[in-house]
């Protein structure tokens, strides 16, 4: 079922100066000789800049205050990520994936989890899989919410980004009891989790939930019908359907556009097909448009986190397969062939077969997927990630053009993306 985000009724923006300039460029266009007159300014916004999220530089062509050319120059933040995969072990490049996106650590542990464990032909136990389907949501929120806060914040409304600060730290918090780290949690292992969670998690995840519900709305209410922040976002950065879909975007900026496209439910991994949540769509594919998009798909993700509490099953969490998987601490340390079989299995890796494949999981950017290429053993031949920032920034170069020098912040904010894993 389809949410559809413009069910809101929000005032007419004013008329804007964009359009009183672009009728003033037109009638000089019809002189002749209208070529001659005025210089194009080459204009670099980045690497530096606050509000391309991170080390993005825009090489920006004005002709007064109109964009006339966009063109986006990355990899100031490259780190071979891909090729240092390929010179490791699977599970020591767990790590690794909790820097591409780095607001959604939880979310890549599990996305590059699921691949390789698709190449081992393992499925993990019920409980292993609710656990994760946590751990991806609480991602989603915490991203959203970052997403959220800092595109506010572009456009001058600081409050609404002290609230969504707020409510990541408590986030923080939840991964802290999972994993034992706030930030950088390498918490999922191939074939499970590094642990069970503990006993008073699902406590504080409810007291999470019941105080976040209000303070979303709380947000809601200080922008979707504020003057200012409709006027800059509503039909700014208009993204067709069409386009979306030929520049293969994902996520909500594709939902914005009106696709109804969302891995959890087209290609349904962690039993997602078991919860009952809307896929929620735009109808313009405008900034407010995916803004409104981001905002309910955090009420999605509530409403799934209640449900894996309610129907947490109990059981292992992780693949019983004691050839390829550690076995448990307490044997190792009193049993001389646990011992041993730990210390092959740390220092060989995992025994993964020959074959290549593809996994791409419904991060908050959009779809992740790593492309694994085998050739038998403990380390991939070939490892591609498929970043979903990197993707949604190609439409840059069309996006931008005709749009103003304010517009660029508003768009780049409603892109939300993230360098970590453009640049990876």
């Amino acid at each position: 079922m389809a949410f559809t985000t413009r069910e809101i009724e929000s005032p007419d923006p004013v008329t804007r100066v964009v359009e009183a300039d672009a009728a003033l460029r037109n009638q000089r266009e019809q002189q002749p000789g209208s070529e001659d007159i005025g210089e194009k300014m080459v204009l670099n916004m980045g690497p530096s800049h606050p509000a391309t999220h991170g080390v993005l530089r825009l090489v920006l062509e004005l002709d007064g205050e109109i964009i006339a050319k966009a063109t986006p120059d990355v990899g100031f933040l490259h780190r071979g990520d891909e090729k240092i995969a390929e010179n490791m072990q699977y599970n020591q490049f767990v790590p690794y994936t909790d820097r591409l996106d780095y607001l959604a650590p939880l979310a890549n542990n599990v996305a590059y989890a699921l691949a390789v464990e698709k190449l081992m032909g393992w499925e993990i136990p019920p409980r292993g899989k609710a656990i994760r389907v946590i751990c991806c949501e609480l991602a989603r929120i915490s991203a959203h919410l970052m997403g959220l806060g800092a595109m506010a914040l572009d456009l001058g409304a600081m409050t609404v980004f002290l609230y969504t600060f707020e409510q990541r730290e408590k986030i923080y918090d939840l991964c802290e009891l999972i994993s034992g780290a706030r930030f950088t949690t390498s918490y999922t292992r191939i074939g499970g989790q590094m642990r069970d969670l503990p006993d008073n998690f699902m406590a504080a995840l409810k007291s999470f939930l019941d105080g976040f519900g209000p303070s979303l709305d709380e947000c809601d209410h200080l922008l979707t019908r504020n003057r200012i922040f409709v006027d800059r976002t509503k039909d700014i950065g208009v993204i067709p359907r069409e386009r979306a879909i030929a520049y293969a975007l994902s996520g909500p900026n594709l939902r914005g556009s009106g696709v109804e496209h969302d891995l959890r439910r087209k290609h349904p991994y962690l039993d997602y097909e078991k919860y009952d949540f809307d896929v929620v769509i735009g109808t313009t594919g405008d900034c407010f448009d995916r803004y409104l998009v981001r905002i309910q798909e955090m009420r999605e993700s509530t409403k799934i986190l209640r449900q894996v509490m309610e129907k947490m099953p109990g059981g292992p969490i992780n693949v019983a397969d004691w050839k390829n998987m550690l076995p448990p601490k307490a044997r190792v340390m009193t049993k001389m062939e646990e011992l041993i079989h730990h210390f092959i299995v740390v220092t060989e890796g995992l025994k993964a077969p020959p074959g290549e494949i593809y996994f791409g999981a419904e991060n908050p950017k959009g779809e992740l997927g790593f492309y694994i290429n085998s050739r038998g053993g403990g380390v991939p031949y070939r490892l591609k990630i498929r970043s979903p920032s990197f993707v949604n920034l190609s439409i840059l170069p069309e996006l931008l053009p005709g749009a103003m020098m304010s517009d660029v912040v508003a768009i780049l904010g409603s892109l939300d993306f993230v360098m970590g894993e453009c640049d990876r």
